[in-house]
């Protein structure tokens, strides 16, 4: 990869909102800890862990397949609670999340004007470039955040 010239506005915006997720996470993860849950519902702790297998096997890894070159093919890929971390508390799984997050971060740092625009093939979306795997993030990101708040009690 060459090194990265200025970057378009609406590229640094979709990184900024993509970096600045851990944050919120937090908020509402820290917000949800403690309430009652439904059957069968993840903990807080989960829905993190759950994000950051996400974030390794989905969103890291299709990244370094796009950076490969050719054109990589996905398949739809949900995978639960990373396993390891069954008795880590909820702060530790936070912050390694924000950790896993500032790397995927720093990584598409150094993506060059030639990185965002390869493309690869997604099962259920189509033809995605890296911005539109970051909307995909994004999105993924916001749903888990909604699920959270959605558990918040109403005044």
């Amino acid at each position: 990869m060459e090194a990265p010239g200025p970057v378009p506005a609406d590229r640094a915006e979709l990184v900024k909102r993509f970096a600045s997720f851990p944050d919120r996470l937090a908020d509402a993860a820290l917000a949800a800890e403690g309430r009652s849950l439904p059957a069968g519902e993840w903990t807080p702790a989960q829905v993190v862990r759950h994000l950051m297998a996400v974030e390794g096997e989905v969103w890291l890894s299709r990244l370094a397949t796009l950076v490969a070159g050719g054109e990589p093919h996905w398949s739809w890929t949900e995978p639960g609670p990373l396993p390891g971390l069954e008795d880590a508390t909820l702060d530790h799984v936070l912050g390694l999340f924000g950790r896993l997050r500032a790397s995927t971060v720093d990584f598409l740092g150094m993506f060059d004007d030639a990185a965002w625009a390869r493309t690869g093939v997604h099962a259920t979306y189509g033809r995605l470039d890296v911005a539109g795997l970051l909307r995909l993030a994004i999105d993924h990101d916001e749903q888990h955040v909604a699920g959270l708040l959605a558990s918040d009690p109403q005044p």
